[in-house]
């Protein structure tokens, strides 16, 4: 059986941003990564990685207030969105599955901060949990839901490699 869960220690922000690199460079168009963690985990700091590594030079930061940045300037987009200051209600009204169907959108990368405010899921993803350990730095945990494109065992592989 495929590997489901895969734990890193993050020591530093370097290696927060590097795990957003490297996920840049092997998930598809069309990945959809759902993260978790509290303010000041490493949510942004991860997507700004991965926006390194998609080839986005224009500064990444959380939109926070505009909810939804998207970059489209590049091969693969990147859909950057934040729920924290939405309701499941207010999520809902504004159609976040344009962004994982591909029908409306051309199929890109979505990082969705505040995930747990999703009030339904798309079918496969990435759910990516950020804690912070003020000893150790962060602890990422990675999860497969439904996504069997994504080899965990391998991306763990890369990640040792590339410490």
């Amino acid at each position: 059986m495929a590997l489901q869960l895969l734990n890193l220690l993050l020591r530093d922000t370097a290696a927060t941003q590097k795990l957003g690199y490297l996920l840049g460079q092997y998930l598809s168009p069309g990945a959809v990564i759902l993260l978790q963690g509290e303010i000041g985990a490493g949510k942004t700091t991860l997507i700004q990685g991965l926006g390194k590594s998609l080839g986005i030079s224009e500064p990444i930061s959380s939109p926070t207030f505009t909810v939804i940045n998207e970059y489209t300037e590049v091969a693969v987009p990147l859909y950057h969105l934040d729920l924290y200051r939405l309701s499941p209600e207010g999520v809902s009204a504004l159609y976040p599955e344009i962004y994982w169907e591909g029908l409306e959108k051309t199929p890109g990368i979505v990082a969705i901060e505040w995930s747990e405010h999703l009030p339904y899921k798309p079918p496969e993803y990435l759910l990516l949990t950020l804690t912070y350990n003020s000893e150790q730095g962060r602890n990422a945990s990675l999860q497969l839901i439904g996504l069997d494109s994504f080899d965990l065992e391998q991306f763990g592989t890369i990640w040792k490699q590339s410490e």
